[in-house]
């Protein structure tokens, strides 16, 4: 549930100001969190039966054809989106390392840590299944955590040493306030990515009349929320503190000292986001295989895994690879795709499986959501998109 969009939220701070920065970090953990447990209690609505991915929920709520067609593209964007943040900031934060302890490769350029990076992908994309993922996965849950709480103490300290000269918005203009907040807003968005993949990690745990998933699913969501607001708050309050205006979009690039911390945060960026990868990137390769196998009547096996899973693999990759922009990629993708299936669609699902009375409790919280949801989606990807065009002026594809 930690992502690696936690390093972007003190850029996020610098785009919306204190406040409302604070507000929307707070707003977006309530709504998800609700969406989150909605999600959770919807996958054995129907006695005797599991929903065990996302689109079949959405068939059940909307219809065959209609609730595939609703769900399927969209998750799948989001997970496709993930693994091309998560190539970036691999890149990215095996570069700063590096740059740390050996200085003399520090000319080495940004692409080839990315490709680095995908070369650890195309041997972890063979692993079979979820559950072959435990280790992957715990690694990367401690050092989500870690990381963040060393860019939470190093951000402290410095802000305690060195106050910088303003903590207003990034920009001056009108014009640039208003695109770098829905920029900020779809950072937010973007940090609350874990709902594209609950159902099919609740479909791993095993479920009986008597003891349904949903128990201990629930506790194992309340542990990871309880993380997720402390790190989320915890490093967008301290990064903005300790650079203001200036933070960068990676709030670990932007420090310094004490080196040797700083070097290590950034390998455990790295080692997060290769499990965070495999996570976000099992349910594409189900579906391709599935595609393969069952329309184009490919064998199933090991060579069929082997080239579909490293294709998607080099794709994805090539696309971090020519667009390395971190803080607008977080913004577009927070917003265009990663807003409807944490913040809303949840709740459409709810309103028309469950039908709450008009001014219940549920009907209005969902209403909220949805309502505010929609506007992210809408409003979030101008900004993000905005952030990507003024990045590429100065870039060059393949430095």
């Amino acid at each position: 549930m930690v992502g690696a969009g936690v390093l972007g939220l003190p850029f996020a701070m610098s785009q919306l100001g204190w406040i409302p920065g604070t507000i929307g970090i707070f707003l977006s953990w309530l709504i998800t969190f609700y969406s989150l447990w909605q999600l959770v209690e919807l996958h054995e609505v129907v006695p005797g039966r599991r929903f065990d991915r996302y689109p079949e929920l959405g068939q059940y709520a909307f219809g065959e054809k209609l609730g595939y067609w609703i769900i399927m593209p969209q998750q799948t964007l989001v997970q496709v989106a993930s693994t091309i943040v998560y190539n970036v900031t691999g890149g990215k934060s095996l570069k700063k390392f590096v740059d740390l302890v050996i200085p003399c490769l520090s000319n080495i350029k940004q692409t080839y840590f990315i490709l680095m990076f995908i070369c650890v992908q195309f041997v972890l994309s063979q692993t079979p299944n979820f559950n072959a993922l435990k280790g992957v996965s715990l690694l990367a849950a401690l050092m989500s955590f870690c990381y963040s709480m060393v860019a939470f103490v190093a951000s402290t300290v410095r802000g305690s040493q060195h106050h910088p000269t303003s903590y207003g918005v990034r920009s001056h203009t009108t014009a640039g306030i208003i695109f770098n907040a829905l920029n900020g807003i779809g950072t937010i968005a973007f940090a609350y990515a874990g709902h594209s993949v609950v159902l099919e990690i609740q479909a791993t745990i095993p479920s009986t009349p008597q003891n349904p998933s949903k128990k201990p699913m629930w506790k194992g969501v309340v542990l990871a929320y309880i993380i997720v607001i402390i790190c989320y708050i915890s490093v967008a309050v301290s990064g903005f503190w300790a650079f203001g205006d200036l933070v960068e979009d990676d709030v670990l690039i932007s420090l310094e000292k004490p080196r040797w911390l700083i070097a290590a945060a950034n390998l455990m960026v790295f080692f997060h986001v290769i499990g965070s990868y495999q996570v976000f990137a099992m349910p594409v390769f189900d579906m391709i295989e599935s595609y393969l196998v069952l329309r184009r009547n490919f064998t199933p096996g090991r060579p069929l895994r082997l080239i579909a899973r490293s294709a998607f693999v080099a794709l994805s990759g090539f696309i971090g690879i020519c667009v390395p922009f971190f803080g607008g990629l977080l913004g577009f993708f927070g917003g265009l795709v990663f807003a409807s299936t944490s913040y809303f669609i949840p709740c459409i699902m709810w309103l028309v499986i469950h039908k709450p009375k008009r001014w219940s409790f549920h009907w209005f919280a969902s209403w909220i959501s949805i309502i505010i949801g929609v506007l992210i989606a809408m409003l979030s990807p101008i900004g993000g998109l905005r952030q990507i065009i003024i990045s590429a002026k100065t870039y060059k594809v393949f430095s």
